[in-house]
Parts: C-alpha cells; sequence; structure tokens
C-alpha cells in the first residue's frame, strides 16, 4: 500500500457519480461513490472489473461530467465566437 497522504486521504463526500462501492472506512463498511473513494481504492475497484465494466464506467463517468459542466455552465475552452468566420 502506498504511504502517502494524499493517496489514501478521503476526499470531501459528495455522492456525485452513483457509482456506490461497498468499502471499509475507519473500521466500519460503508458504501461510497466512486469518486469519494481514496485513489487506492478506486485502483483496487478499477482492477476488479472486466472490459464491460470499464466501458460502463467510463460512460456513467462521461454523463456525470456532462450533467456537472451543464448544472454549472462551464467549458473548459472560450467559446468559439462565430461571428469571425
Amino acid at each position: 500500500m502506498n504511504n502517502n497522504k494524499d493517496f489514501n486521504d478521503y476526499p470531501i463526500q459528495r455522492d456525485l457519480d452513483g457509482i456506490f462501492i461497498r468499502t471499509e472506512c475507519d473500521g466500519k463498511w460503508c458504501n461510497r461513490c466512486f469518486t469519494d473513494l481514496t485513489s487506492y481504492e478506486q485502483q483496487d475497484f478499477l482492477d476488479s472489473l472486466d472490459m464491460k465494466g470499464l466501458r460502463r464506467m467510463c460512460l456513467i463517468m462521461a454523463e456525470t461530467l456532462r450533467k456537472v459542466g451543464d448544472q454549472l455552465d462551464i467549458l473548459s475552452r472560450e467559446p468559439e465566437d462565430s461571428d469571425d468566420e
């Protein structure tokens, strides 16, 4: 196991992606969204998936990212101005 502090610390629990995984947190079993797991737990979970599972994860994460972007009206770049063409 990696002893890097960032690698094992839990992020803020936001329940954004809807992909809940049963994991042990501080000695108790709990359900956490994939994006709320530590990096170690995320890697461990991804290692357990087959190709079909990984494809499904990608599609769910893409949908989640799209929803967040739409709700917050954010872009990763400036929109192209169609008047300049």
